[in-house]
């Protein structure tokens, strides 16, 4: 079974490495939209693969202190913020503290979004 998590968090950003004229090379910003995606079997007595609050607990963090309110060039690991770099760098926070990690999905608008799922 597969449960998701939402969070949400406002940032700017530029591409640097676009060419001059694209505009995604510009200073702009986001009302990002993040979807963890954890897998497992249902506990049999608790019913659930996962508390939700236990996966609030690993990544609102990383969230509220890395990621919201910042120009997301110059968090560490970001200098090309773009949706699938800020996938793979979230990924890369919170398996570790997440086993049950299975995707992490990022939404820059309501009609663009990246998916990062590892595994076959």
């Amino acid at each position: 079974m597969d449960i998701v998590k939402t969070f949400t968090f406002e940032s700017a950003h530029r591409l640097p490495n676009l060419p001059e004229d694209h505009k995604c090379k510009r200073l702009h910003g986001h009302s990002f939209r993040i979807e963890i995606v954890c897998r497992g079997e249902l506990h049999p007595q608790l019913g659930w693969v996962i508390d939700f609050d236990d996966i609030s607990k690993i990544v609102k963090p990383i969230i509220d202190n890395e990621l919201d309110h910042r120009y997301l060039n110059k968090v560490p690991g970001l200098d090309n913020p773009t949706s699938e770099k800020i996938a793979l760098w979230l990924w890369n926070r919170v398996k570790p503290h997440l086993p049950q990690l299975y995707k992490v999905i990022v939404h820059e608008t309501c009609t663009a979004r990246a998916e990062l799922c590892p595994f076959p």
